[in-house]
């Protein structure tokens, strides 16, 4: 299918055919008739990507805080290649389309084949032919409204929710400063609602629609009769309320909205404008209520709003992303609005570069609401895009099922390089997809794992996708036939586990586990000393992990599972690999608090004991600095110390000397290698599953110690 694209790194913007994007639970499929850009927005981005590196950070230094902090904790070289990943991608654009349902697996049951549909959201609702699209961002389209204008729904939701905020009734006198596509729909909401509308812009042509369609008086900003004018619409005392539609890095509107607001008035800040708030002699003295407006409405940014499909009870919230949106469909279908005069151009999307060519200025020509509109396309629902076909294949032809920012830097690469051959890769959005395809050379790339799973040449499989799907996926490579290679954790529950175990009895495919820091140079040096201390091990382990928030994915307990099984899985792994023994029972406590940011759990302290005797401990914490490094590990024993600083460095403490210890990183190559050497000789994973399946039932067993307060005993074999 076609899609608009830029690329981030050199900013280049190109229609390209991507796969189609994958049809999950709690989304929508649809097929777009049109698609609005938003001029004073998609700019912006645009413009953003277009810059240089040194711009791009003036404009993020938030990232350059985080770059800054990376490499304090992982190093320059490997901060320098994850910056360049990051970079290295493909952006989706636009959030406003309108079309017809394809397929739906929302929850309720609401949307169904054919229905005519709008949808919002950035990264979901863009310009593609296609788009999956989250439940609670689709509204059902009113039979007498036009695609064409319903493409415009999401910014009818936003000035909505604008006027929300204000609060405004019948009568009001309400000015709009910015009189863009956003500030011409304000109004026109506004003259529906009763009030008085007046509005101010620097250009002539919005000035002029804006007269002849959406308000009642419109003037030019810099016009020296404004404020007489304001003063006679207004009957001297002021507007009601001033809601700002601006896009500018002025200070000037936040500035004119006190002086035209009323003693005791309202400002509302929809658009992007700083927010330098002069105290005198307006916004204090007149005791000026401003307010921020967010969006859509309520739902905005909620991830389990909006990803999730958890809506909020009507009684409550009345308002939400989804209901501004019906609303102002229903008011497009009952003609309070006239969205036909806010329509300059309506373009191909093969043309979509014309487009963007007159919203940065390339092109000279008066617009306002630009529409892209698509058309038949034989390749529109091909999930597969052949990139390189009949490219040789090697003995290990490796496929990618999931390529986010995990895998592009520490997966991909090590394949690539151990000289397997990159053959497909599936993610969910097809973009993403195209972008990793293109980089790092694969063959193919796909949106659907059954071109992977039924492909006879692919004879390996990498799963990097979210955590609750490691546990089908596997069995499903195991059952084509594939070798596996899974990122942690390999399941979230126990039964998962189980369904893996006889899958795995059923299918003996090498089946790997990616428990890299094993593999860390640093840690076999360590094991290789105490291999022949002839003595259990005492093992300290603190990890000073940073805190993730609680609407984080990985947070969440039916998809991340949470971090003991998330994350701590590295650490067990680690404690039977310095052993060389089994767990065989597990002791945790964690913090206790009232603080509903602080995920308790995160903050724990664990004992493990193993068969041999020895006694790991491990102690996470979410709760720390992020200054300080984030992996100390300590192993005692043997008349001997071995100790590890974040996997940059180690010293052995024995007979009275210091010696100190290579290391070149967590392991993730040497992981990789290991595997694909094994595979090569054809052999089984160098991580035994038996291993493997201990280490993911511990975690699991951490959990129970947590909820009992008693130790738990680990008995892997009731399993296997």
């Amino acid at each position: 299918m076609k899609q608009v694209i830029q690329n981030f790194k050199t900013g280049e913007l190109y229609v390209d055919d991507v796969p189609l994007p994958s049809l999950s639970e709690g989304m929508v499929l649809i097929e777009n008739h049109f698609s609005l850009i938003s001029a004073g927005t998609e700019r912006g981005t645009v413009k953003v990507a277009q810059a240089n590196l040194i711009n791009k950070a003036r404009q993020r230094p938030d990232l350059v805080a985080q770059v800054i902090q990376n490499i304090k904790k992982e190093g320059l070289k490997a901060t320098i290649a994850k910056v360049k990943s990051k970079l290295d991608s493909l952006k989706a654009l636009g959030y406003s389309t309108a079309g017809t349902v394809i397929s739906s697996m929302d929850t309720n049951g609401v949307f169904k084949p054919g229905d005519r549909v709008a949808c919002a959201g950035v990264d979901y609702a863009s310009h593609a032919e296609i788009v999956a699209v989250p439940q609670n961002l689709v509204v059902k389209v009113p039979d007498e409204v036009r695609f064409e204008d319903a493409a415009y729904t999401t910014l009818g939701a936003i000035a909505m929710q604008g006027i929300r905020q204000a609060e405004t009734v019948i009568g009001e006198k309400v000015c709009v400063i910015g009189l863009g596509l956003l500030g011409q729909i304000t109004c026109q909401l506004l003259q529906a609602n009763g009030c008085a509308v007046f509005g101010l812009d620097l250009s002539e042509s919005f000035v002029g629609i804006a007269n002849k369609y959406s308000a009642d008086k419109a003037m030019l900003r810099n016009d020296p009769n404004l404020r007489a004018a304001c003063d006679n619409f207004t009957n001297g005392h002021g507007f009601d309320t001033v809601i700002i539609t601006a896009a500018t890095q002025s200070n000037d509107p936040i500035e004119l909205a006190g002086d035209l607001c009323r003693k005791k008035g309202k400002v509302v800040v929809v658009g992007v404008v700083p927010m330098d708030i002069p105290r005198d002699p307006n916004y204090y003295r007149k005791e000026i209520d401003i307010k921020m407006s967010c969006s859509y409405g309520p739902g905005r940014y909620d991830v389990n709003y909006e990803e999730n499909g958890q809506d909020y009870p009507y009684a409550y919230v009345r308002w939400t992303e989804q209901r501004n949106m019906e609303t102002f469909l229903d008011l497009l279908a009952r003609e309070y609005i006239n969205l036909k005069p806010l329509t300059t151009h309506v373009i191909d999307i093969a043309d979509a570069e014309k487009a963007y060519d007159i919203i940065l200025g390339k092109v000279k020509e008066p617009h306002i609401g630009i529409l892209l509109r698509y058309s038949e396309n034989e390749t529109k629902t091909r999930s597969v895009v052949t990139l390189a076909a009949g490219k040789p294949l090697s003995q290990v032809n490796a496929a990618f099922i999931g390529a986010g920012s995990f895998a592009q830097s520490y997966l991909i690469p090590n394949v690539k390089a151990s000289g397997a051959s990159l053959d497909g890769v599936v993610t969910s959005r097809g973009i993403t997809a195209k972008n990793v395809a293109n980089k790092f050379g694969f063959n193919f790339c796909s949106s659907s794992v059954n071109d992977v799973l039924g492909k006879q040449e692919v004879n390996t499989i990498f799963i990097a996708t979210p955590h609750n799907s490691h546990a089908e996926l596997t069995m499903q490579s195991l059952q084509a036939g594939k070798a596996v290679f899974v990122e942690k954790p390999l399941a979230i529950n126990t039964d998962q586990l189980q369904e893996v175990i006889e899958t795995k009895k059923k299918h003996n495919h090498p089946l790997m586990v990616g428990f890299n820091r094993r593999f860390a140079p640093v840690s076999i040096q360590v094991k290789k000393e105490f291999a022949s201390a002839g003595e259990p091990i005492v093992m300290n382990m603190r990890i000073n992990a940073g805190m993730i928030p609680k609407d984080n994915w990985l947070q969440q307990k039916d998809v991340g599972a949470g971090r003991i099984i998330g994350e701590m899985c590295h650490f067990i792994d680690l404690m039977q690999f310095f052993t060389g023994s089994e767990p065989v029972r597990v002791f945790a406590e964690c913090i206790s608090t009232s603080n509903d940011k602080i995920t308790p759990a995160d903050n724990i302290s664990i004992v493990v004991k193993f068969k041999d005797g020895s006694v790991g401990n491990l102690t996470y914490l979410a709760n720390g600095d992020k200054g300080m490094p984030k992996e100390l590990i300590e192993v005692f024993g043997g008349s001997r110390i071995g100790v590890i600083n974040d996997f940059r460095d180690g010293l052995i403490y024995k007979s009275g000397k210091t010696v100190k210890l290579k290391s070149s990183g967590k392991g993730h190559k040497e992981e990789v290698d290991a595997f694909i050497g094994a595979l090569k000789a054809g052999q089984e994973s160098p991580i035994s599953f038996r291993s493997i399946c201990l280490t993911t039932l511990t975690t699991f067993k951490i959990h129970d110690s947590l909820h009992t307060g008693l130790p738990q005993d680990i008995n892997v074999d009731e399993l296997l």
